[in-house]
């Protein structure tokens, strides 16, 4: 029997962010919600409707990117305001602040352990930190431009950034070393992630395409030239 796609249908309505809300992440136990909006605060908002909303005030600037750690205990967050945010997600708002960067931070991202934090710049660099020393352990600093994204693969061996420098980067973590620099021509990659299986990343990019890319052969596996629109 053939299974019919339903149109999807409105399930809750969350409102309280007075800006453009640029981020949001399920906590891994689909009880929670994190968001993160212009207007510099990061909410976390409950699935069950008599639990109310919290509001996270701490960064000067509008927050860029949220997630929830593997466990769901802690949340991350980066700001325009040059510094990432860990967050206990309950009602005190109590956070740790990582000065991180020299520019925008753009992205956050935790290890598949929950041990480490990734953090991409508009000052080029991906800085990586130990989640519960709280220390910063080492930079990643080949771009030649802003970057966008960074990612480890779901093993944590790897990690994957995207910058306006209009390459896509692989990193091996224990070495630090890029591995490979996938380029793209016509425009540069916004957002790129590994496939669960490891072997191939995926990149949306500002020439309205999709690529996926091969990590053992270097070569693009499928080009989507979908969207008519630069975010």
């Amino acid at each position: 029997m053939t299974s019919v796609l339903l149109d999807p249908t409105l399930e809750r309505h969350f409102k309280g962010h007075r800006h453009t809300v640029t981020s949001v992440d399920f906590n891994c136990n689909m009880k929670q919600i994190a968001t993160g909006s212009v207007d510099s605060c990061v909410m976390i908002w409950n699935m069950k409707p008599q639990m109310r909303a919290y509001r996270f005030d701490g960064h000067k600037e509008a927050v860029t990117s949220v997630q929830f750690s593997p466990s769901g205990h802690l949340v991350a967050s980066s700001s325009r305001d040059k510094t990432v945010r860990l967050w206990v997600p309950s009602m005190k708002a109590e956070s740790t602040v990582f000065r991180a960067h020299t520019a925008t931070v753009r992205c956050v991202n935790f290890s598949g352990d929950g041990q480490s934090l990734l953090t991409a710049s508009d000052d080029k660099t991906i800085k990586l930190w130990t989640v519960h020393r709280q220390k910063f352990l080492f930079n990643l600093s080949q771009h030649m431009n802003w970057v966008r994204c960074a990612k480890f693969s779901p093993d944590d061996r790897l990690i994957v950034s995207s910058s306006d420098d209009k390459t896509i980067k692989l990193w091996d973590k224990n070495s630090r070393e890029c591995i490979h620099s996938f380029s793209e021509h016509a425009g540069y990659a916004n957002y790129v992630d590994f496939h669960p299986s490891g072997t191939c990343i995926a990149a949306a990019s500002t020439d309205h395409s999709v690529k996926v890319w091969d990590i053992r052969s270097h070569k693009m596996l499928q080009h989507y030239p979908v969207h008519h629109h630069s975010y």
